[in-house]
């Protein structure tokens, strides 16, 4: 496995991407997921992480009230392009919320950016209400998306579902529901973008390795858990009493 490329995407090269023909269909396959797991938001609270506005278009009209906080090393853009904007910049390990100030949260093209996933992790868990829900999307550290640069998945430090399952774990999330997705190569053909969708029918119905990201939908754990060890009881010696009968010396 290569060493993991140095996150240098701009919000020009993320802009760029996905309105690039493979960027529209990566848009598509991943969109579905996150879609999927997201359900309905109708009054619900949704804040979006990382470079996430190309997947909050059906949110934000649906949603009680939309943000979206990009870090300041990839820079931000105004989103929607008619109204009021909900984007702004935002260091992602000190968010300017209260706590439980949100009920869901997606995060695409973010916690791979970072020095310190688990400090950002722990932000967003601040911030979710109590049983609030992150959806995540990582690139797959054996997946080829996260080996090619000429994508904004290849950037930045990929994971293992084994890494990602223990980074949740001790950030107090617990995943509920977990996904592989974009099967297809990373190539800007016409004919491998025409055969997307078999991909994707054909690396989830085998369950194959490949898959360019994982889509996790996680829990805020409200509680953390403590090991129970087994402490082993001394037994106690008291002193045997005898009874002496009356008259007796003791």
């Amino acid at each position: 496995m290569p060493a993991p490329h140095p996150m240098r995407l701009d919000v020009t090269d993320l802009r760029a991407f996905y309105a690039s023909p493979l960027g529209v269909v990566t848009h598509r396959v991943v969109g579905r997921t996150i879609h999927g797991f997201l359900g309905s938001v109708s009054g619900l609270r949704v804040l979006g992480l990382g470079y996430v506005t190309p997947y909050l278009g059906p949110v934000h009209v649906i949603a009680e009230r939309t943000l979206a906080f990009m870090p300041a090393t990839q820079g931000v853009v105004n989103w929607p392009s008619s109204g009021r904007s909900v984007t702004a910049l935002a260091d992602l390990t000190m968010l300017p919320l209260p706590e439980a100030a949100v009920d869901r949260v997606i995060l695409v093209h973010g916690l791979e950016a970072v020095e310190s996933p688990s400090e950002l992790l722990a932000e967003v868990w601040r911030v979710l209400t109590p049983g609030g829900r992150l959806i995540l999307v990582v690139p797959n550290r054996t997946g080829v998306w996260a080996r090619r640069d000429a994508t904004p998945f290849g950037h930045g430090q990929p994971y293992s579902r084994s890494q990602l399952s223990r980074l949740m774990r001790d950030t107090l999330f617990s995943p509920e529901g977990w996904a592989e997705t974009l099967y297809m190569p990373p190539i800007r053909s016409r004919f491998w973008l025409r055969t997307a969708a078999a991909w994707e029918r054909f690396g989830t119905g085998l369950a194959m390795p490949f898959a360019g990201l994982h889509v996790v939908d996680a829990t805020k754990q409200l509680y953390r858990p403590v090991a129970v060890r087994q402490v082993r009881r001394l037994e106690s010696r008291v002193p045997a009493r005898v009874l002496v009968p009356a008259g007796q010396p003791g």
